[in-house]
C-alpha cells in the first residue's frame, strides 16, 4: 500500500491523518486494490452496498441508466476521489447506480462498516475518519445540487451554457477544459448528442463561444433569449 500513500494523503477521507497512521488504518479497514480496463463495470446497480471506493489512478464514472438503456453521467471521478460513501451512510441495501471505468484505472476498496463503527482496537484515528467522511458527503451533496441546477434548464442551450459558466467560475477563466468527450457531455447534460452539437455550432456562429474537442472558450457574455 505504500506506493499509493501520496495519492491517499490527498483524499478528503484521510485529511489530518499522517502516513504512518494511514498505513495502519488501511489494514484495519480491510483495504484491497483492484484494477479495471476502460468501460469495465466496477459496481452495478443492484449490487450490495458495503464498500467505499477511492480512485488511485485513471478515472471512473457514476452512471444512471433508465429502463430503455439511456444513460446519464452523474459525475466523473479522478485520482484520490471517492464513490459509494453516500450510499454507505444510509440504509440503502442495493446500489441505485452503476460505477464504470472511464479509462484504465485502479481502485482502493474499504469496508464501510469498519469506517462507520469504531473497531475493537479503539484506533485513535477513527473520530477524524468519521468527521472526514461526513465532510466529503456534504461536499458531494453540493455537487448534486449543481448538477440539478444544470439539468433543470429547459433547453439544450441553457443546460450547456449553465454548465460552461459554472466551469468558468470554478476554473477562474473563460478558457475551460471539461472532463467529458462530446457523447459524455451529452450524457451529463441529459440531452441528445446531435442536438448538443447543433447548439454548439449555433453558439460558435453567434460569437458566444469557441470550442475544440473538450476545450471551450467563452467569448462574450451570454444572455438568455
Amino acid at each position: 500500500m505504500e506506493k499509493y500513500l501520496s495519492i491517499l494523503q490527498t483524499c478528503g477521507l484521510f485529511a489530518g491523518i499522517d502516513g504512518k497512521q494511514l498505513l495502519t488504518m488501511l489494514s484495519c479497514l480491510g483495504a484491497t486494490v483492484r484494477g479495471y480496463g476502460k468501460n469495465q463495470v466496477i459496481l452495478s446497480e443492484g449490487d450490495k452496498v458495503g464498500r467505499i471506493g477511492v480512485v488511485l489512478s485513471g478515472a471512473v464514472q457514476v452512471l444512471r441508466v433508465d429502463y430503455y438503456g439511456n444513460r446519464s453521467i452523474l459525475t466523473e471521478l479522478q485520482s484520490s476521489q471517492m464513490f459509494g460513501e453516500s450510499f454507505a451512510c444510509t440504509d440503502i441495501q442495493k446500489m441505485p447506480v452503476d460505477v464504470v471505468a472511464a479509462e484504465q484505472c485502479e481502485v482502493l476498496f474499504l469496508d464501510a462498516k469498519h469506517i462507520l463503527h469504531v473497531c475493537g482496537n479503539a484506533c485513535g484515528f477513527h473520530n477524524q475518519l468519521i468527521y472526514n467522511l461526513m465532510k466529503v458527503v456534504a461536499t458531494k451533496n453540493l455537487m448534486v445540487h449543481q448538477k440539478l441546477e444544470v439539468i433543470s434548464k429547459r433547453s439544450t442551450r441553457e443546460k450547456l451554457m449553465t454548465f460552461l459558466m459554472m466551469q468558468a467560475k470554478r476554473q477562474n477563466s473563460n478558457r475551460i477544459t471539461v472532463q467529458f468527450d462530446r457523447q459524455e457531455l451529452a450524457d451529463y447534460l441529459e440531452v441528445d448528442r446531435s442536438g448538443l452539437s447543433a447548439e454548439i455550432s449555433k453558439l460558435r456562429k453567434a460569437g458566444v463561444l469557441e470550442c475544440r474537442k473538450n476545450q471551450f472558450t467563452l467569448l462574450k457574455e451570454y444572455h438568455r433569449n
